[in-house]
């Protein structure tokens, strides 16, 4: 158990530590606006694979608790259940704000 703890430690740590990035996306079609704010965004952000919780996405949100969760129950919304851990993804609630907003 403890070995478990020491490699997630280190895989948090080198995911942490990563200062830049070299992400090239090459296609032969031309992006529309939402695929370009999505690739810029992978770009910035320093760890897009980051986890939120469901206090992060109420604060984003500005919601109560008890709506955060049923958002987290939503079939459309992207995230992982591990027991009564309830987390999201970064990017992948980043991409389903901005569907939501459109």
């Amino acid at each position: 158990m403890e070995e478990m703890r020491e490699i997630t430690q280190q895989v948090v740590n080198e995911i942490q530590n990563t200062e830049s990035k070299n992400i090239v996306i090459e296609t032969k079609e031309i992006l529309t606006p939402e695929q370009r704010i999505v690739v810029e965004t992978i770009r910035r952000i320093k760890n897009p694979f980051a986890m939120l919780t469901v206090k992060d996405v109420m604060k984003d949100l500005n919601i109560c608790e008890t709506v955060a969760y049923k958002t987290f129950k939503r079939e459309d919304f992207p995230s992982i259940n591990v027991g009564k851990n309830n987390q999201v993804m970064l990017i992948s609630y980043l991409l389903w704000k901005m569907s939501k907003r459109i």
